[in-house]
Parts: C-alpha cells; structure tokens; sequence
C-alpha cells in the first residue's frame, strides 16, 4: 500500500563534486588551514583514483568559490586561501538583481546589522576603538569636496570601525557582505545625484550622531540613530510601496 509519499528522481553526483566536498571538508575540520598547500595535481590524481580533467575541474570550482588559488607555473599545489567575504557579496547581489531578494529587504537587514553593531559598541568600545572612528569621521569630512568615492571610502572605515569595536566577527561579516551589496546596485545613483554634496553633508551630520552616543555609551541611541540614518540614506532608492519595511525599524518617536 502506497504511504502517500513522493519522491524524485535522483541525480547522479559527478566525481569532481566529490572531490570539491572532501577539500571543502578538510578546510573546515580546519585539517587544511590557509597559507598551507595542497598536493601537486599529479599527487591529487593518485589520491582520489581520479583523471586528471576530474581534478582540474575541481581545482577549478574551489578556485571560482575562493577557496583555493593556482598559479600558472607554479611547482607546488594549489594554495588554500583565507576566508573572504568577496563572495558572499557576490551572491546577494546577484539575490537582488535576479528579483530574489528585494532592495527593501536588503537596506532592512543592513539597518538591523547596523543597529546592532552600534549598540554593541556604545557599550563594548575602547577609546582606541573610539578614537578610530573619530579619525574615519574626520577622513569623510574633508573628503566631501573630493568627491563621492573618497568619501564613501571613509564612510565604510566608520562602519568597519563601529563593527571591530561590537566583538562580534559574525555582524563583522555580515556588515560587509551586505553594505558591499547595497553600495554595488546604487553607488552610481549616489555618486550622479544632482544632491551629492548635500546628501554627503547629511549622512556626515548622521555619523556624528551616531559617534557622539557610542562615545557617552548609549547602546539605544546609537541603534535607533543608525538605523535612522540608513533609512533616511536609503530610502528613495527604494520603491515607495515597500518603504514600510524599512520604516518598521525606525523608533515611532524617530519616525
């Protein structure tokens, strides 16, 4: 008698995949550690019982996911990479672009990472964390006149700084996979605005906000100011029927 169940046919998994696993496991064990070598293509053919296309198309995808780098030339095996968020901004922008994932959705979780990293440092940064802010505040001012790129550079340095000071790699990570997104579908938009300056004199006046209650160690106030500043930022990048995401986060008293 029939449970009712359905299933699928099942895929056949190509020997590379295997390989690609096995490598990617070693590195996670931590068996495999960056800086360190894998064996030369000749020895990773006797080791697995593969051919030689079989391990050079897995070479290859462990290459593409950042994981590992060849050199053309080079006498020793691949060298295994440290991890990098490069990637992870690869994919969510491509979340975004193929309608996957919204641009509310996006600007959302970096207002959330972002309140959260500020509150964490409010209570958590050490003057030397808070003098690196000041210093990266300083840097965005004068660059106003430089123009748009300067001053986003500096403006990453603020967030950098701010997601060093909260403790927390994981927010780290995040923080700058998705800052890295949003920058890479709208830099253009902000960098052409007819209001560029003014738009930078704004965001310069919200970081100092932000600063001046991570320096008194309002963890509060410097989450609702930085999720404020983002929205106001970001927002007309978004459409307006999806702008109540983004308004769900700002305090009603901010709002």
């Amino acid at each position: 008698m029939s449970s009712g169940a359905q299933f699928r046919q099942v895929a056949p998994v190509r020997l590379y995949q295997r390989i690609v696993e096995q490598i990617e496991q070693a590195i996670t064990q931590g068996d495999l550690k960056p800086g360190q070598r894998l064996p030369s293509e000749r020895e990773l053919v006797t080791q697995f019982g593969a051919s030689r296309p079989t391990v050079r198309e897995a070479l290859r995808v462990l290459e593409s996911n950042g994981l590992v780098r060849s050199r053309p030339g080079d006498p020793n095996g691949p060298e295994i990479l440290p991890f990098s968020p490069a990637g992870l901004t690869k994919e969510m922008t491509r979340l975004v672009q193929f309608d996957n994932m919204s641009m509310a959705e996006l600007i959302s979780f970096r207002m959330m990472l972002d309140g959260s990293a500020s509150q964490l440092a409010a209570r958590l940064r050490s003057e030397e964390e808070l003098s690196a802010m000041e210093r990266t505040l300083a840097v965005m001012s004068d660059a106003i006149e430089k123009g748009y790129e300067e001053f986003s550079k500096a403006d990453v340095a603020f967030h950098e700084a701010v997601a060093l000071a909260s403790r927390n790699s994981l927010i780290e990570v995040c923080n700058h996979v998705v800052r890295g997104a949003v920058l890479s579908l709208i830099s253009d938009k902000v960098a052409h605005a007819t209001n560029s300056t003014e738009l930078m004199r704004e965001s310069l006046h919200h970081h100092q906000e932000v600063l001046e209650a991570i320096r008194v160690r309002d963890g509060l106030a410097a989450a609702r100011l930085s999720r404020r500043s983002l929205y106001d930022y970001y927002a007309g990048y978004v459409p307006e029927d999806e702008q109540g995401l983004l308004m769900a986060l700002v305090d009603d008293e901010d709002a």
